[in-house]
């Protein structure tokens, strides 16, 4: 599970970066705020699965008794 959980991180980071390297924002701009979105998204998401206790939370969650 550790590796989907850094899967998520990095790809959270490459999408930041990926938004931060378009400096022409002018013809793309829905573009980069997604991929800044989505970017912090990931992360967040990937480091609250880090979080120790994460697996019971989640599956309080889904549990669907």
């Amino acid at each position: 599970m550790g590796f989907w959980y850094f899967l998520i991180l990095f790809a959270g980071i490459a999408l930041i970066g990926a938004g931060a390297a378009k400096n022409d924002v002018s013809r793309s701009v829905k573009i980069v705020v997604m991929l800044f979105i989505l970017g912090i998204v990931f992360i967040f998401i990937s480091l609250v699965l880090f979080m120790p206790g994460s697996s019971e939370i989640i599956s309080q969650l889904l549990d669907r008794n």
